[in-house]
């Protein structure tokens, strides 16, 4: 399995299936590249915020490819000519040998494109697991329960926000790491704009002298092998 960040909460999962999360390109100054150049099997959209939205609709309808959201998001989706799939938190979608479970998250949600004017349901994480398993959790504050998707997931893989204000900080984000207990963390959504200035340095450092999880830092465009 590879996982590149693409910047901010947008990460692209290749194993079986080419995934993307939350693809969040145009008008994301850390974007190492255009929506146009991605063709992916597989969208999955946390919640519809336009920076995570992104440009799902737009490269759903252009490479004909699947997506994955809550149910109201996914209606929303549809109307606009994508082929996207609803489930709901707790729910799991299986495409191929890939699964799809749809976790809480401890935020607000809406569809910006939308001006708000059509429900956008509850925000979640998502589970990812085909070779590996990896937890992306959208845009969350901490949360106890976090320590059940450890115990039914078993997530290799972390993807957490950091940049404070809309979601965890650094320090809410150590305590995520201790309730799931992944091999491995990623920082995400921070750093992209002004108010969600965080140190993914400083993260790394807490992380690895009080667990055992292994914080790695990415560059848009870079990417490990799980």
């Amino acid at each position: 399995m590879k996982i590149t960040w693409h910047g901010h909460s947008n990460f692209e999962i290749e194993d079986s299936l080419d995934t993307i999360v939350d693809p969040f390109f145009t008008g994301n100054p850390t974007a190492e590249i255009s929506w146009e150049t991605v063709s992916p099997d597989v969208l999955v959209v946390t919640h519809g915020h336009a920076d995570h939205l992104g440009d799902a609709i737009s490269i759903a309808k252009a490479t004909e490819c699947e997506m994955i959201c809550v149910n109201e998001l996914a209606k929303y989706a549809q109307s606009n000519g994508a082929d996207a799939m609803g489930a709901n938190i707790g729910g799991t979608i299986e495409l191929g040998m890939t699964r799809y479970s749809l976790v809480p998250a401890v935020h607000s949600n809406g569809i910006d494109d939308a001006g708000f004017g059509w429900d956008a349901g509850s925000p979640a994480g998502v589970v990812i697991g085909d070779s590996s398993v990896v937890y992306h959790a959208g845009d969350t504050a901490l949360f106890n329960d976090m320590s059940l998707i450890r115990e039914l997931y078993k997530p290799k893989v972390a993807l957490l926000p950091i940049g404070g204000r809309f979601t965890m900080d650094p320090e809410a984000a150590l305590m995520a790491v201790k309730l799931i207990k992944p091999e491995i963390v990623i920082p995400m959504h921070y750093n992209t704009f002004d108010v969600i200035k965080a140190d993914p340095y400083k993260f790394q450092k807490m992380v690895e002298e009080n667990t055992d999880t292994e914080a790695i830092i990415l560059q848009p465009g870079d990417n490990i092998d799980v």
